[in-house]
């Protein structure tokens, strides 16, 4: 809908560049794989002579030739397109061009041509003469037997009705008259033409003569007037007859650079809407009057013919107005306020017009389409507005609102604009049903939920604050088809993983993908596209984060259980600790040593059973090697030293009274003697057999033994032979630093 109306609202306008586009492309076409030479903007003063044999396009503009000879072009003869504008030509011979048979598309336009030798070129389809420096227009007679003829561009200061009578039977496409410094114009001249389409380009310091509209009217379907200015007095405006305005045949008007009273404008006004024009376009309009003329009541009665014509149903369909200054000093808008709401049209447009509010119709209003782009309208626009009942596209771009939450929409309306204003997501607290949503260069921070208009097809919502978009979006739009979500400033995070899932799966409904969606934070991964982020799933689900580092825990605590059960860890470590217990006590306790003369180092305490373990382990390992023992053994010595005693513990061990007396007679030489000294036990207890047994298998007789167990750290005899190294330099350093004590 969109594209069909706004195609139709700017064919009036486009038409004469729109042919000659056409005519090139498909020059271009014809000739696709031929020779082209472009020679524009080479500052050239002559025609260069060493173009090729077979140029079949030829481009000559922007340069500095001011002459052309009659040879210079002989030499083509396939040429078919010459573009010689914006030059210094002055006079045109067209038998330069006599032997160039195929030459169909000729531009010599923007030149000071003012004089041209006409000579018939049977094949030409373009000819432009416009923007030149001819007094009168340069329609040769040669130019009737021109039947190929489409596009035809001629300037001149003056025009009388004789000067088309040689192409008045021609049916042209496209006419373009420039007017430049025009002084001339002999009424019903344009009448004369045969064209579909008419451009003038009047002078842009003059005032404009008003029958050339009149005329052109008359002549063509599509017409273009550029430069419509009259600096007098709306007393002195000549209105058309009643005879020309039967004979109106343009349904598509385009008035370009008006500069003109309101009245005026009033009057012209009056005359299109009476006329078959079905699409008016005004650009660059100015408006004028001085103060004492703007008094309504004065003007009264053309107001009131002018809403009552524009009410009436009238052939108009479109009426656009761009880029619209006000130079009065007193106004009172409501006056076009409420011509414009209650105009009998399918389609409006006021673009650029700082125009601050726009009434709502007062009765059941025909517009089918509004653009009210780039003006300072606000939130008041058609609040509790119900007349609107045809309406199914508006646009509001680039204007003042910040909320718009009405809710008051009429059903008929499928497509809605809102770009480039200022609102954030309360906008979607009321938004009727539609089909086509524009949301672009706004504050919102999210994608919406559709809600209440499930039937959205296409949202635009690019150039906002969205750093993650919601991953839910196209679940609550289900008729989603196209979703322009691009030039945001996106946050990859895993926030955002959710959203790149949901890309994948659309279909292809991410408009503008992969270029225009880019990180813009953090500032590392800024620049980079969505399309290159990529996070794992462990990084970014915090449930499968925690499993997995408690299973890789449990599964590091059974390795490290199963390695220190394996290798016998806990055993090595307690020898460890004996050894470094036993260091530390030399470290703080160690008086100076004294040289004691001394025969043993220890007695050794042991059970009769256990003899053959103490003799063919116990004592070959402790007085064998570098840092040996003296040992005292009962039946080798039985000389017992100093108070260092070894008690080799086991059952046997506990069930032997002699044993017990000598752990009697140790322990109490242990607390008879010099407290300080006694802090670390220079007797050592160690376990033949492993596991130790319990404390509760010691007879209850031999509670100082209890004692001894549940306070002193003893030994264990390994049964694997590779800890057993270990034992013997653990037990050697023992007896040797207890020995340095007890001395």
């Amino acid at each position: 809908m969109l594209r069909h109306i706004m195609g139709s609202l700017t064919r009036i306008y486009i038409f004469p560049c729109m042919f000659l586009s056409i005519l090139w492309n498909n020059i271009q076409t014809t000739v696709e794989h031929k020779i082209t030479a472009n020679y524009s903007g080479h500052l050239l003063t002559e025609v260069p002579k060493n173009i090729p044999l077979h140029t079949h396009i030829l481009d000559l503009s922007h340069n500095r030739i001011s002459e052309i000879n009659k040879l210079e072009f002989i030499t083509l003869p396939d040429l078919q397109v010459l573009n010689l504008s914006h030059n210094l030509i002055t006079e045109l011979d067209f038998s330069v061009f006599i032997l160039n048979q195929d030459l169909e598309y000729l531009d010599v336009s923007h030149n000071n041509l003012w004089t041209a030798y006409c000579q018939m070129l049977a094949r030409l389809r373009h000819l432009d003469l416009s923007f030149n420096k001819f007094t009168t227009l340069p329609v040769c007679q040669e130019f009737g037997t021109m039947f190929h003829l489409e596009y035809l561009g001629l300037s001149a200061t003056m025009i009388r009705r004789s000067d088309f009578r040689y192409v008045a039977h021609l049916q042209l496409n496209t006419v373009i008259l420039t007017l430049e410094d025009f002084s001339l114009y002999e009424t019903l001249s344009l009448t004369a033409l045969n064209t579909r389409n008419l451009h003038i380009v009047f002078a842009a310091n003059q005032n404009f003569i008003f029958p050339i509209l009149y005329d052109g009217m008359s002549t063509s379907q599509n017409l273009k007037i550029v430069n419509l200015k009259y600096t007098l007095s709306h007393k002195y405006f000549p209105s058309p007859s009643l005879e020309l305005l039967k004979k109106i045949k343009t349904t598509d008007l385009m008035l370009d650079s008006v500069d003109l009273e309101w009245t005026i404008i009033l009057q012209i006004f009056l005359l299109i809407w009476d006329s078959p024009v079905e699409h008016l376009t005004v650009r660059n309009l100015i408006f004028r009057g001085p103060v004492v003329e703007m008094n309504e009541y004065k003007y009264a009665p053309v107001l009131r013919s002018l809403e009552q014509v524009l009410s009436l149903g009238a052939s108009m369909k479109a009426l656009t107005l761009e880029r619209v200054r006000n130079k009065l000093y007193y106004f009172n808008q409501h006056i076009l306020y409420r011509m414009f709401s209650e105009m009998n049209i399918d389609s409006l447009t006021i673009y650029d017009a700082c125009m601050p509010h726009m009434l709502c119709p007062e009765k059941a209003s025909s517009f089918q389409y509004i653009n009210f782009s780039r003006n300072a309208l606000t939130d008041e626009l058609f609040q509790n507005c119900s007349t609107l009942l045809n309406l199914e596209l508006l646009i509001l771009r680039r204007n003042k609102f910040k909320t718009e939450v009405r809710c008051q929409w009429t059903d008929s309306l499928s497509e809605l604009d809102l770009s480039s204003n200022q609102l954030t997501e309360s906008v979607f607290e009321c938004l009727p049903s539609l089909q086509e949503l524009n949301l672009a260069s706004n504050r919102l921070a999210d994608l919406p939920g559709c809600g209440a208009f499930t039937g959205l097809e296409i949202l635009n919502i690019e150039r906002n604050l969205i750093l993650t978009p919601s991953a839910h979006f196209f679940e609550s739009c289900p008729s989603m088809k196209e979703l322009q979500a691009g030039q945001n400033p996106f946050k990859c995070s895993c926030e955002l993983q959710d959203f790149l899932r949901l890309e994948r799966q659309s279909g292809g409904k991410l408009s503008g993908w992969p270029a225009a969606y880019v990180c813009k934070y953090p500032e590392d991964l800024s620049g980079t596209q969505l399309k290159d982020f990529h996070l794992t799933e462990l990084a970014c689900n915090t449930t499968l984060l925690l499993v997995t580092a408690l299973l890789v825990t449990l599964v590091l605590v059974a390795v490290v259980a199963f390695l220190c059960i394996y290798l016998d860890v806990p055993w090595y470590v307690r020898m460890l600790w004996q050894w470094t217990q036993t260091k530390r006590r030399a470290w703080h306790d160690c008086p100076e040593e004294r040289e004691t003369a001394l025969q043993f180092h220890a007695f050794i305490s042991y059970s009769e059973r256990d003899s053959l373990w103490v003799k063919n382990e116990l004592i070959p390992n402790l007085e064998k090697g570098e840092g040996s023992i003296r040992l005292c053994q009962h039946e080798r010595n039985f000389i017992p030293g100093k108070s260092i005693s070894i008690f080799v513990l086991s059952p046997n061990f506990v069930q032997s009274e002699w044993c017990h007396y000598e752990l009697y007679f140790a322990h109490h030489k242990l607390f008879s003697e010099n407290f300080n000294s006694l802090i670390l036990i220079p007797s050592f207890l160690f376990m033949l057999e492993k596991p130790p047994f319990p404390s509760y298998v010691i007879p209850a007789r031999y509670h100082k033994l209890k004692v001894l167990m549940a306070k002193r750290t003893y030994l264990e005899w390994p049964k694997e032979r590779s800890k057993r190294a270990l034992f013997w330099a653990n037990l050697r350093a023992a007896i040797s630093i207890n020995w340095k004590l007890e001395s």
